[in-house]
């Protein structure tokens, strides 16, 4: 059934007149009066009675009529929830963020933004390590990673990778420990013997393999007494004693008792990156294009 065949017949039907009807539908009366009759020959009912004088509904025409009005209506919310999926206002985004992410004014501004223009998007947020985002890009469980590492990760031809953010590295110690006090800021070599609560080699992927880099440079053989999978335990560990840890800038926001913050001498640096594939889902497409437009904001600002 053509739904065209459904909008000529509620037409005659509104008009009660095919003069009227096809003059308001743009046509010519003959092949109204043709499209109605190829109508009635598909439902093998007649829906109108006509004579010279008049034109009416009959009892079937008048119960098709309801269901047909319906059907158009549904027809025309088909098309228009397509439309809207297209241009990525509605429909699903998974997406992978490495621990500190949210802490990043960037990130949760984008996430923000994205929540206000895109209500009905479903965002699955998922924190993950490195490895494990990347893992969840190749199996299309998320669509849209933030990872952190110092150089570029090494990515698979369709993904693609852009630098968020630099930031600098911090020591993280409970506020009665020797290196909070001290007057000069703290060294690599300063590490050296130091007891360190590190993230797990999956969740701390590409920054423990940075800052132990960084050890090998300063003849530091790092001592990690500690490992934790996320970053309450990491914390917790720290502020009870247990050793020192490394954390991205961005997360000096997160004030726990008796724990202080030190930048390294020199600064030591970590990037924040935004990976995805190459082609992208109108939903994914859409934050992408946020995160991109506030970065290019920032960099001309700077």
């Amino acid at each position: 059934m053509d739904l065209r065949h459904l909008r000529y017949f509620l037409c005659v039907a509104d008009e009660m007149h095919f003069g009227r009807a096809a003059a308001r539908l743009g046509i010519s009366q003959p092949p109204l009066s043709q499209q109605i009759r190829a109508l009635e020959d598909e439902l093998g009912v007649r829906l109108f009675d006509r004579t010279s004088r008049r034109v009416r509904l009959t009892r079937a025409g008048e119960l098709f009529a309801p269901e047909a009005r319906l059907a158009l209506q549904q027809a025309d919310y088909a098309a228009h929830t397509a439309r809207r999926a297209q241009r990525g206002e509605i429909g699903r985004l998974a997406l992978g963020f490495t621990a500190s992410a949210p802490f990043v004014p960037k990130i949760s501004q984008a996430l923000y933004h994205f929540r206000q223009a895109h209500p009905e998007v479903e965002l699955k947020l998922e924190e993950l390590g490195r490895d494990e985002q990347l893992d969840a890009l190749a199996q299309n469980e998320i669509e849209v990673a933030i990872i952190r590492g110092f150089g570029k990760p090494l990515l698979s031809s369709d993904l693609t990778a852009t630098c968020l953010i630099e930031e600098s590295m911090v020591l993280a110690l409970r506020e009665d420990h020797p290196l909070a006090t001290r007057d000069l800021d703290p060294t690599i070599a300063d590490l050296r013997d130091e007891p360190l609560v590190l993230y797990s080699a999956a969740a701390g992927a590409g920054f423990n393999e940075h800052f132990f880099w960084l050890c090998e440079q300063a003849a530091v053989q790092p001592r990690v007494a500690h490992e934790a999978n996320g970053l309450a335990t990491l914390l917790g560990l720290v502020a009870a004693g247990f050793g020192a840890t490394i954390l991205a800038e961005s997360l000096v926001r997160l004030h726990v008792d008796n724990l202080v913050y030190r930048q390294f001498s020199p600064p030591l640096e970590t990037r924040l990156w935004l990976v995805h594939h190459a082609q992208l889902s109108p939903t994914a497409r859409n934050f992408v294009e946020l995160v991109q437009r506030s970065n290019a904001v920032e960099d001309a600002a700077v």
